[in-house]
């Protein structure tokens, strides 16, 4: 596991700053929800009129009259936007970073076969999806004690373990982009995860597009749905694990392949 210790010591401030931006960010955000409470249901009558834009971010299933509905959507915006730009980041720069920083031939000069470095760099990903969750999940609920408001336990663990799927199979993704680059990827890594996102928004909107919520890792991590259905979709859900799987499958064998400068 030396490779994994190296890869979390090298990029630890960068999942260090980015969990501690993305979790204040959602931290402050549930903190003004009690001066903000007794407005909410004219914000959520408001809402319902708004039409396409109500759609486009499921506001039409949710209540922000209650915290579980002003969480869904603040967690929706600011850690799945924010965790999905992040992942995209740490998943595309994985393996290139190895060539465009001219370390490639030192690392494989070692006695370390290249599908054990690419399985090591990919623990090193997870566990970074792993941390930024955790962070935000503990900040949501110690600012949920601090305000003093109830939440439910069950619908706040899907909605945390729904964007920690979703973040690590966007990473995963791009982490397969990473094996087929040599440099330039941190681009096509915020494309891919800003395409995703607003995928997600036009089947929402669209019922002729709906069939894009089999394609986005945001199909399945919809805080809307989760929140008013109380789950989350297993066939989306299963689509994006059988996507990421499929990713690790062509990365550890394009890895292989490929011939390192």
């Amino acid at each position: 596991m030396t490779l994994f210790k190296h890869e979390m010591r090298v990029n630890k401030w960068q999942y260090i700053i980015w969990s501690l931006a993305v979790a204040s960010m959602l931290g402050i955000s549930l903190l003004i929800y009690p001066e903000m409470k007794s407005q909410m249901n004219e914000l959520t009558d408001m809402f319902s009129q708004m039409g396409a834009f109500t759609d486009a971010f499921g506001m039409d299933k949710l209540n922000f009259g209650e915290f579980m509905g002003y969480f869904a959507t603040e967690c929706g915006n600011t850690i799945g936007l924010g965790g999905g730009i992040f992942a995209a980041l740490v998943g595309v720069t994985a393996l290139y970073k190895e060539e465009s920083n001219g370390t490639a031939e030192f690392l494989l000069a070692h006695p370390i076969s290249r599908s054990r470095i690419v399985l090591e760099k990919l623990s090193a990903v997870i566990a970074q999806m792993l941390i930024f969750v955790s962070a935000s999940a503990l900040v949501s609920i110690s600012a949920a004690a601090v305000i003093g408001e109830s939440y439910e336990p069950k619908i706040m663990l899907l909605i945390f373990l729904a964007q920690l799927i979703l973040q690590t199979e966007i990473a995963l993704i791009c982490f397969a982009v990473s094996s087929l680059v040599r440099r330039g990827g941190i681009g096509i890594g915020i494309g891919l995860s800003a395409l995703f996102y607003f995928m997600n928004i036009l089947s929402n909107i669209t019922e002729s597009l709906e069939f894009l919520k089999f394609i986005t890792p945001y199909g399945y991590a919809d805080n809307a749905r989760i929140v008013s259905e109380g789950n989350i979709d297993a066939i989306k859900l299963l689509i994006g694990a059988a996507i990421a799987m499929i990713c690790v499958f062509f990365t550890v064998y394009r890895y292989n392949k490929k011939e390192i400068l």
